[in-house]
C-alpha cells in the first residue's frame, strides 16, 4: 500500500511544478514513517513479572522474604522485577497460557513468556527453580556486583 502511494506521490509532484528538492524531503518524509511504524517488541531486555492480587497471602510472604533482596541478585539485575495485578490491565507480553494463580511469576524476554513459576514455594525452593528457568530460557546471569 506504501509502495502505490508514493509512486503515485512521486508521479504526481513533477507534474505539479514543485521541484527535486521537494520530492527528495517527500521522500525522506515517507522513509520515516515507514520506520516509525515497524512494530517494536515491548521489551528487549529479560523481566520478571509477578502477577499478583490484593489480599494474596503468598504474595505478601514472598514481599516478606524475598523482594528486600531480590534488586541486588544476580537474577534481579538481569531480569528487573515488574508487578501486575491479575485483574487489570495485563502486559503487552505473548504469554505462553493464562495467568490463574497469585502470585505468578513469568520471565519474559522480548515480550515473550520463556518461563513460569506459578505460586510461592518458599524461599529456597523459589531461588532454586528461578535459577532453573534462567538455565533453561538460556538468559545468563549478570554476576558484575
Amino acid at each position: 500500500m506504501r509502495k502505490v502511494f508514493a509512486a503515485a506521490l512521486f508521479a504526481f509532484l513533477p507534474r505539479a511544478g514543485l521541484s527535486l528538492a521537494s520530492v527528495s524531503l517527500v521522500s525522506v518524509f515517507l522513509v520515516s514513517l515507514s520506520v516509525a511504524s515497524v512494530p517494536l517488541p515491548a521489551s528487549a531486555e529479560p523481566r520478571l513479572l509477578m502477577a499478583e492480587e490484593d489480599g494474596c497471602y503468598w504474595c505478601a510472604k514472598w514481599d516478606e522474604d524475598i523482594a528486600h533482596i531480590y534488586p541486588k541478585t544476580a537474577e534481579g539485575r538481569t531480569a528487573p522485577l515488574e508487578r501486575y495485578d491479575l485483574h487489570s490491565t495485563t502486559p503487552d507480553v505473548r504469554f505462553a497460557r493464562r495467568v490463574h494463580y497469585t502470585p505468578t511469576f513469568i520471565l519474559v524476554e522480548d515480550g515473550i513468556e520463556v518461563g513460569r513459576i506459578e505460586g510461592y514455594p518458599g524461599e529456597d525452593f523459589f531461588w532454586a527453580l528461578l535459577s532453573m528457568m534462567f538455565d533453561k530460557a538460556g538468559i545468563p546471569l549478570d554476576e558484575a556486583s
